[in-house]
């Protein structure tokens, strides 16, 4: 008789508990509603990364053919720029490739103003010798670069095999209140389009580690697992596996599972995965 109250509590006490847990569960297992995994740092480390693919691009065509009228006239730039070098200190040369200061649609379709600046010592192409790229107000489709990139170019002895150390102090502004920062401790490898002297075929791998730095300011790590790989002529990273660990635990990022295209495919799909689920995301 005075057992029954006493067991309904309990019973109506199970009931609520299994439904706040299943509710808790049911968000839990829903991650995506956080703006970060919804392809927020997939987006910042793909754009911010081929932007300084590009400007190591960028510089090579200036280091190895560093007269201007080369590149105006093969598909590089069009009539956007102007390369001047400066080496009037002993051991120490600049090359300046200045886009201007309003925005030229380049042979590859892309906007760009600004100046990127390359500094070293003896020829450019030298093993093992460190180039310093600087930027001054550039911008590329209206997302600005600040920062630094060193590269150091090691010869394979293999032709067209060039790799390079590059070590990234960067940030990506896309809006006046959207600034992204990128350091990172890199190997970049030329692994297409080499012998042309043209940009537009070449392809490039990028393995080693990163840390990004959102506009909301939260950090992840980018441990790269199978290296990411740029075309030229690609807005997006085409493939590559990497380990993001960040405030809400790891995540296995891959650029090649985005879409039904397969790996190397141009395209603004990426995969997610986060434990046992599976999410799709877009650059």
């Amino acid at each position: 008789m005075y057992c029954t109250p006493i067991l309904k509590r309990a019973a109506l006490f199970f009931v609520f508990s299994m439904l706040l847990f299943t509710a808790c569960k049911k968000r839990e297992s829903n991650p995506l509603s956080d703006a970060d995994d919804n392809g927020g740092y997939a987006s910042d480390g793909s754009k911010i990364e081929w932007l300084s693919n590009d400007a190591i691009s960028i510089a090579d065509a200036a280091g190895n053919f560093f007269n201007g009228q080369y590149m105006r006239t093969t598909n590089t730039f069009g009539a956007c720029a102007t390369v001047s070098t400066d080496s009037s200190r002993i051991g120490d040369r600049t090359i300046i490739v200045r886009f201007g200061n309003e925005n030229c649609k380049c042979l590859d379709g892309r906007n760009r103003r600004g100046t990127i600046i390359i500094s070293y010592d003896t020829s450019y192409n030298v093993a093992k010798h460190i180039h310093t790229i600087t930027f001054q107000d550039y911008y590329v489709n209206d997302v600005k670069l600040d920062g630094n990139i060193l590269t150091t170019r090691v010869d394979t002895t293999v032709v067209g095999n060039w790799y390079y150390n590059v070590k990234a102090d960067l940030s990506m502004t896309n809006t006046p209140n959207q600034i992204v920062y990128w350091q990172g401790s890199l190997v970049r490898k030329w692994v297409a389009g080499y012998a042309t002297g043209e940009r537009e075929d070449n392809v490039y791998s990028i393995s080693g580690n990163a840390t990004l730095t959102r506009a909301n300011g939260h950090k992840f790590t980018f441990d790269i697992n199978t290296p990411i790989q740029y075309a030229q002529n690609c807005d997006y990273a085409e493939s590559g596996v990497i380990t993001v660990t960040g405030y809400n635990g790891p995540r296995v990022l891959n650029y090649g599972a985005g879409t039904d295209n397969p790996p190397g495919t141009c395209d603004d799909g990426a995969q997610l995965n986060i434990g046992i689920h599976i999410y799709q995301v877009k650059l």
